[in-house]
């Protein structure tokens, strides 16, 4: 080697080391593995990044991914149902801040409220027919009472709670989505104030699988209740009393929670259909989002949302990205984080909106 090019070499190899050194290795590593694949429609289009939340699963598992939530620190909190880490706490880069346990065993619905002096988690697990409201350090402030001692439920009747949501004057709207199938509203300080819904596939104010809840401020002189109907493939707005107003039909989609951004409803599709058949099927899972009117704009990792005489047609997965979306949180960027059931204990998935 000649001397010039040597000298040349090595000086580049110096700068190189110098800046590397230099340069934080957790930020050096942070740089998003992002795939080639869009998801999603029209002004809703994103970049997927299967690595961002995976964690080392010896000293933090997780069996399934099923909610998330985005504090005040711009922090995104997610629920598992694994006894050894219910919470994960992460930055947006992907980094693991915290994590700590209630130990439930079924852990499943993570709500976050703003009191003012302080931000509080709403979760539920279905398995132990529990409502436990929480510091968002695990301190448990309240476990709501079982409707049956309520007087709202038969001792025969099943609570396996799925949800919850907080109306603007604090009172707690439960959705038994796997047991009795009714919303149940208790106040502030947990005493019952009623129920509403059942089961029924037939009648239109009533549910099958009452998945998800979640408080609609979009029109915010009239706030109203957002349930999904996961097996009827619908949302359904109820009044903060609990009347029946509306319905919105979403063929082939069978969704987890409503969760509203802005002007915008997402949700992750837990399950799907394939084209032509209207069974369910399993692994078959993408996002929707609707707009302020309630139409669908944007199907990540489905087929395109096509409208015929003002009729929403069939949707169903496009891209083999996703299993089962369970939940879909939203960060003030909007990316997307999405958490997956029954998914093979994959950790979050985020897609970066483009």
């Amino acid at each position: 080697m000649q001397r010039r090019t040597f000298i040349k070499t090595s000086t580049r190899a110096v700068a190189a080391t110098t800046i590397a050194s230099a340069v934080p290795f957790h930020i050096m590593a942070s740089k998003p593995k992002l795939g080639d694949i869009i998801l999603g429609h029209g002004d809703f289009k994103y970049r997927l990044e299967r690595e961002w939340g995976n964690l080392n699963p010896k000293t933090h598992p997780v069996k399934n991914c099923h909610e998330m939530v985005m504090d005040k620190k711009g922090r995104l909190i997610m629920l598992t149902d694994h006894v050894k880490n219910n919470i994960l706490i992460y930055d947006k880069s992907g980094k693991l801040l915290d994590s700590w346990t209630l130990k439930l065993p079924g852990g499943h619905g993570l709500m976050l409220h703003d009191e003012g002096d302080s931000e509080y988690l709403y979760i539920t697990d279905p398995n132990k027919g529990k409502v436990l409201k929480c510091t968002l350090d695990g301190k448990i402030i309240m476990d709501l009472k079982h409707p049956a001692k309520e007087g709202a439920y038969r001792e025969s009747m099943h609570f396996r709670p799925t949800e919850t949501a907080i109306g603007p004057n604090g009172d707690i709207y439960i959705a038994d989505g796997y047991g009795s199938q009714f919303i149940l509203q208790y106040d502030a300080k947990g005493n019952f104030i009623r129920k509403f819904g059942g089961d029924s596939f037939l009648q239109e104010a009533k549910f099958k699988q009452a998945h998800g809840v979640a408080l609609d401020t979009r029109d915010p002189d009239n706030p109203t209740l957002l349930c999904s109907a996961r097996i009827k493939n619908a949302f359904k707005r109820f009044s903060l009393d609990g009347k029946y107003l509306e319905t919105y039909y979403l063929p082939g989609a069978y969704v987890s929670r409503p969760v509203i951004d802005g002007d915008n409803l997402y949700s992750g599709v837990c399950f799907g259909m394939e084209r032509g058949e209207y069974n369910m099927k399993m692994n078959k899972g993408f996002v929707t989002i609707l707009d302020k009117d309630n139409k669908v704009v944007s199907n990540p990792g489905g087929t395109k949302p096509k409208y015929k005489n003002g009729k929403l047609k069939l949707m169903y997965q496009a891209e083999p990205v996703f299993k089962h979306c369970h939940d879909v949180c939203v960060d003030d960027d909007k990316n997307l984080y999405v958490c997956q059931w029954n998914a093979g204990g994959v950790y979050p998935y985020k897609l970066h909106r483009i």
